[in-house]
């Protein structure tokens, strides 16, 4: 079987990344890595001689040598570039957000479906083994915390926080959560750019779930976490840390119960032991699964694991909470 041939497209601070991995990848002969392309042809040389790979001049050369191709670009060019490529059957991975348009995410959707292109958006955490574990455990989950933390990146100011990090985790609760959004509540504001910096949103879903999300670009820390309260099927606690990759699950056992293996004994209260056992989460970086995901999507021929549709449901709920943070100004 012939080796899928991959390239990617912008090598700034995410791009230089992807770059990196498939050129791990290629050397250890999963793919063949064509090359990179970038309009800043310094940004560019700059990645390739780093890890020995060839430049492009134009977007051009760079589909007509490859299979499939990263879209690593500011969110603004998601749409032109992935419609120009996958209308050559090009397959392609756009980085989150899909797009900045609701309308143009669904002409993506239906132009994949139409050429038979794989189209896989770049959510991340999905392929984050926390969220393997969290989504194992919890699997009727009754209210839900997630915080996202970091401090001014300076970059991707062409879009504000919830588009640019409250998504990972609106995609992360809409996966979990097996049930529609009946409603949403706001706030955030602007502090260093134009666009919001701070926002929190509280979700409410037909099943009774709730979520509450919080996401800043101007925090002192770096912060991903999400807590997770499950249902009355399985009633437990499960936090966890995407950050570090690491966390625990929290149950309620009768005082006769001993602790299992890996297990400790936190507390008693009438007659309850409260037990608490450290998440088995084995560590991986996220972002090599996701393109390896990617890799094996196009090679095999099936539906990757963040497809289109999936996008276009978060993206939406974005702009809600967005639309609903611009109202409050």
């Amino acid at each position: 079987m012939s080796k899928v041939k991959v390239a990617v497209l912008g090598t700034g601070s995410l791009g230089q990344h992807h770059a990196r991995i498939y050129s791990e990848l290629h050397a250890a002969g999963l793919v063949e890595m064509t090359g990179i392309y970038d309009a800043n042809p310094a940004s560019a040389r700059a990645v390739a001689d780093k890890h020995k790979l060839h430049v492009f001049n134009t977007l051009e050369e760079a589909a007509a040598a490859s299979d499939a191709l990263n879209i690593v670009t500011p969110t603004i060019l998601h749409f032109e570039i992935a419609k120009k490529l996958m209308e050559q059957g090009k397959h392609v991975l756009v980085e989150k957000p899909i797009t900045d348009n609701s309308a143009q995410a669904g002409e993506l959707i239906a132009l994949a479906k139409k050429m038979n292109c794989v189209l896989q958006v770049g959510h991340v955490e999905r392929f984050n083994p926390v969220f393997k574990y969290v989504a194992s455990v919890a699997k009727d989950p009754r209210y839900i915390e997630c915080q996202r933390l970091s401090p001014f990146p300076a970059r991707s100011m062409d879009i504000g926080v919830v588009l640019d990090l409250m998504i990972h985790d609106l995609d992360i609760v809409l996966s979990l959560v097996n049930s529609p959004v009946t409603s949403v509540d706001a706030v955030g504001m602007a502090i260093l750019s134009k666009s919001e910096d701070i926002a929190n949103a509280r979700l409410k879903f037909a099943n009774g779930c709730v979520a509450t999300i919080t996401a800043s670009r101007v925090s002192a820390d770096r912060l991903r976490k999400i807590r997770v309260y499950n249902g009355p099927s399985d009633p437990c606690y499960i936090s966890a840390d995407f950050r570090l990759q690491e966390g625990h699950i929290t149950r309620l056992a009768d005082g006769t119960a001993a602790a299992a293996e890996g297990m400790s004994i936190v507390s008693e209260f009438a007659g309850k032991k409260i037990l608490r056992q450290n998440a088995p989460i084995e560590k991986a970086e996220p972002l090599k699964l996701e393109l390896q995901s990617f890799v094996e999507s196009v090679r095999d021929k099936k539906a990757p694991v963040v497809t289109g549709e999936a996008a276009k449901k978060a993206l939406d709920l974005a702009f809600e909470i967005t639309r609903q943070v611009q109202a409050g100004k």
